[in-house]
């Protein structure tokens, strides 16, 4: 059975627009927290990835708004992992409020060599790590 990763925040004044919902910008930097969260729950650690040679990068993003988060509002971000490929991985975050789906969207990302930039082979442990998340492995 495959695990989800969710993460939660509370909207803040700051990120809501004059339509009083959250500014469509501001989904992938909540993304890019839940993220955060992610490699803190199932691995040793990003840094300690890049120090081994390896890093990793947004190679494309996509977001469907469905309706707006307000202020205050808490915001539960679902990160299934659809794919891990060889080179690259795709998460497709959901974004809600309680039930209400708020956004949705995909995520891929490619691990690249620190020194060349060039792709490179995701880690074993990282593969690892997140296996339990994804729904398919390449």
């Amino acid at each position: 059975m495959t695990k989800l990763f969710t993460h939660r925040l509370r909207v803040r004044y700051s990120e809501c627009d004059q339509q009083n919902v959250v500014f469509n910008g501001h989904y992938l930097f909540y993304y890019d927290v839940a993220m955060t969260e992610l490699w803190r729950e199932t691995t040793e650690g990003y840094e300690s990835m890049v120090k081994s040679g390896t890093d990793v990068v947004v190679a494309e993003a996509r977001i469907r708004y469905l309706q707006g988060a307000r202020y205050d509002e808490l915001i539960d971000i679902d990160m299934p992992i659809s794919r891990l490929g060889t080179t690259s991985m795709i998460v497709r975050p959901r974004f809600k409020v309680g039930e209400r789906l708020i956004a949705e969207g995909e995520v891929r990302h490619v691990f690249t060599d620190t020194v060349t930039g060039g792709k490179k082979e995701m880690p074993d442990a990282i593969r690892a790590a997140f296996r339990p998340y994804a729904s398919t492995d390449e």
